[in-house]
Parts: C-alpha cells; structure tokens; sequence
C-alpha cells in the first residue's frame, strides 16, 4: 500500500463517511439475507443505497478503501459484502500519532 492511496482514500468525505458507518454496521444498516453484518460485512448495494449513489460509483469508493488496506472485501454469492479492517485502522492511527 502506498501512502498516496491512504490520504487519497481518507482525502473523500464520502469514504469517511462510509468508513463511519461501517464501524457499527448493525446501526446504520438494517439486517441482511444474506451475510451477517458483523462476520461478513454490509453489502454494497446498502452502502450504495445509504449513500445516494449508483453501483458503479460505490464501486469506485471502495476500490480505493481496498487499495488502501482499510477495508476488506468478501463475496457471498452475486453479493459483495465490505468491512472495516479495524487492525489496519489502528496501526494508521498510530502512524499518524507518530507525525
């Protein structure tokens, strides 16, 4: 991962947004059919949803979230379900402590 990918992903209200509500998914999310929202993530369609956007669009976000380490993808069926990888959110805020 390449710092310019991090600032770039932390640079966009939207991918921050996104990143908050992905820290308490079961609060901002309502319950899936598929996939648990804490084991396996929200679905991007719901992200998308909550976020006003088209797939494509979303897509885009969280391309860059992945490239930057701070979410992890998992597929569940036609379904791609997104996290935060909060491990790597801690070491970048300690990295950031650090400046």
């Amino acid at each position: 991962m390449e710092t310019a990918d991090l600032f770039r992903a932390l640079g966009n209200e939207r991918r921050l947004q996104i990143l908050g509500w992905l820290r308490d998914p079961t609060a901002h999310f309502p319950p899936q059919r598929d996939g648990d929202l804490i084991e396996d993530g929200v679905c991007g369609q719901f992200i998308a949803d909550k976020l006003g956007v088209n797939a494509s669009t979303l897509s885009e976000h969280m391309r860059v979230l992945q490239a930057s380490g701070l979410v992890t993808a998992k597929r569940i069926r036609q379904w791609t379900f997104y996290r935060r990888d909060d491990e790597r959110l801690g070491e970048i805020a300690s990295i950031i402590g650090e400046i």
